[in-house]
């Protein structure tokens, strides 16, 4: 069953991100890095929708075009019914209280010479949330106890801090100004294993205690994507080649890239493991800077056709909340 429009907090239609290749002295264009090329989705307030692709498939361009980090060269965003594309940076600024981002890296984003206390509260001061310093110190020790860390932790500087803590500082100041959207950035891809499930757990709790908090939770671990996912979205050279629930997904994969990149994923039963079919591709991913004609994904496909080496594949609804781009299917 479909819900209504309002039920939506992020609407992507046909975003497009083009990065241009410029040559010489006076830096004519040449040619454009099709990063991100006519990717269309939505996100329910409250949910998680997991992004998963091979390194360089435009999964973190896609959210940063979302925040406006990067300004979309062509495409819609819908941000709360508004849509952020067609405003200015100061229009825009306001609505980035209501949007905050988790970086893959725990210690090249953090200012290796300020406090832990001051990184966690630096939204407060940008935003002008608290009216005096008990206010504001207040509200740090309330976000480090949210993500699990010691309020006496305050004044330390970064490298004082662990791989796994350096992430709950990232975590906690993502939350400082109570955001309804929370772009993840591989956030566990530099930690160990170990402490991933510490992070993964985290994040879980804080959505369930902050209701309507959503994620797009961008990953390349696919068992990682299962576990905190509602939906998922695959990712290919820049566009979405299936979205589908989580479990659905999984159980039934009817891409021919999802289904070689989860016969990659290993099952912990070795009798299982051992008597399933293992898809291996072939040859390398195009680059972006010049990919083949028609779908992208033609010259690795097992299943290739000759339509699919001339025309792109639209995402098309193969039964409820299942989209497919493939023309074999």
């Amino acid at each position: 069953m479909n819900s209504p429009q309002n039920d939506y907090l992020v609407e992507v239609d046909n975003m497009k991100m083009y990065f241009p290749v410029l040559r010489g002295l006076l830096k004519h264009k040449i040619a454009d890095v099709k990063a991100v090329d006519g990717v269309s989705f939505k996100i329910r307030r409250g949910e998680t929708l997991g992004l998963v692709g091979e390194s360089g498939c435009g999964k973190t361009t896609t959210g940063r075009c979302i925040l406006r980090i990067y300004e979309p060269t062509a495409g819609q965003v819908l941000f709360d019914n508004k849509d952020i594309t067609s405003l200015s940076m100061n229009q825009v600024r306001p609505l980035r209280r209501e949007m905050s981002f988790i970086f893959q890296d725990p210690f090249g984003s953090l200012d290796p010479r300020q406090t832990a206390g001051s990184i966690v509260g630096e939204p407060l001061h940008v935003h002008n949330l608290t009216s005096s310093k008990k206010e504001f110190f207040e509200m740090v020790e309330n976000l480090f106890l949210m993500v699990g860390l010691d309020p006496s932790m305050v004044d330390r500087v970064p490298h004082e801090f662990s791989g796994g803590q350096r992430q709950r500082i990232g975590i906690a100041r993502a939350l400082a100004c109570q955001p309804s959207l929370i772009i993840c950035d591989e956030p566990i891809s530099a930690l160990d294993v170990s402490i991933q499930a510490q992070v993964i757990n985290l994040l879980q709790e804080l959505q369930e205690k902050m209701k309507g908090l959503t994620y797009l939770f961008i990953a390349h671990d696919l068992s990682v994507v299962r576990h905190i996912s509602d939906r998922i979205g695959v990712m290919y050279l820049g566009r979405l080649t299936e979205v589908n629930e989580s479990d659905r997904l999984y159980d039934n994969p009817l891409h021919p890239y999802t289904q070689a990149l989860l016969s990659a994923v290993p099952i912990p039963d070795p009798f299982v493991e051992e008597g399933r079919e293992h898809i291996i591709l072939e040859g390398e991913v195009p680059s972006p800077l010049n990919p083949p004609p028609g779908c992208a994904f033609h010259p690795r496909c097992p299943k290739v056709m000759d339509i699919c080496r001339i025309k792109i594949p639209k995402l098309r609804e193969i039964e409820d909340g299942h989209e497919v781009a493939c023309f074999a299917v």
